[in-house]
C-alpha cells in the first residue's frame, strides 16, 4: 500500500518557519541582552573603578590640608620665636647700653646737681633732679650733649624755689638715647676697659 501524506506540506513549512524565527529571535534576545550584560558590567567597572580613583584622591587632598594646617601652625611658631629671639636680642644688645648711659650720667653730674628720678620710656630718658643753681643745670646739659650714649637734650621744666635759705632749682631733662649697633658696644667697651 502506498502512503499518502494528508498534511498540507505548506502548512508544515509555515510552522517550521515560525519554529526557527522564534528561535532566532530568542537566540538574538539571549545574545542582546549578554551584550547588554556585558557593556553595563564593563561601565560599572569602570565606574567603580573611577569612584575609587576619586576617593583616594579625596583621601590624600584631605591628608594634604591636614599638612598644610600643621604646616601653617609651625610657621605662626616661628614667627613666634623669631619675635621672641629679636626681643632677646635687643635686651642683650641694650644691657650694656643702661650701664653705659648711667656711667655718663654720673660723669656729665657737675656737682651741686642731684638727679631725684630717672625714668625711660623706649629711647626716650627723662631726668628729674634738683640743682643749687641754673648755671649748674646748664652745665649739666652740656655735658649730656657731649655724650656718646644720649643725644638732643631738652630741659623741659626749670622751677626756681628757696628752701632753708637756698635757693634752688628743680628741673626736668629729657634725652633721647643714641641707637648704637653691637660691634660699637664691644669696641666702646673694650676700648675704655684697657
Amino acid at each position: 500500500m502506498a502512503r499518502i501524506n494528508l498534511l498540507p506540506w505548506r502548512e508544515e513549512l509555515r510552522k517550521q518557519r515560525k519554529q526557527e524565527f522564534g528561535v532566532a529571535i530568542l537566540a538574538s534576545l539571549a545574545i542582546a541582552g549578554l551584550l547588554w550584560g556585558l557593556v553595563y558590567f564593563h561601565f560599572d567597572q569602570r565606574i567603580d573603578y573611577q569612584n575609587a580613583r576619586n576617593k583616594y584622591l579625596e583621601d590624600q587632598i584631605a591628608l594634604l590640608d591636614t599638612k598644610i594646617k600643621e604646616i601653617q601652625e609651625l610657621e605662626k611658631e616661628k614667627q613666634r620665636l623669631l619675635a621672641r629671639m629679636r626681643a632677646i636680642e635687643t635686651l642683650q644688645t641694650s644691657r650694656p647700653v643702661i650701664v653705659h648711659l648711667f656711667d655718663e650720667i654720673v660723669r656729665a653730674l657737675p656737682d651741686g646737681v642731684y638727679l631725684t628720678d630717672i625714668t625711660q620710656q623706649d629711647d626716650v630718658v627723662t631726668f628729674k633732679g634738683v640743682a643749687r643753681s641754673n648755671a649748674r643745670v646748664s652745665n649739666f646739659m652740656r655735658n649730656v650733649e657731649e655724650s656718646e650714649w644720649v643725644t638732643e637734650p631738652k630741659l623741659t621744666v626749670i622751677e626756681t624755689r628757696e628752701e632753708k635759705g637756698l635757693r634752688l632749682s628743680d628741673f626736668t631733662l629729657v634725652v633721647k638715647q643714641k641707637q648704637r649697633k653691637p660691634e660699637e658696644d664691644g669696641g666702646g667697651a673694650g676700648g675704655g676697659s684697657t
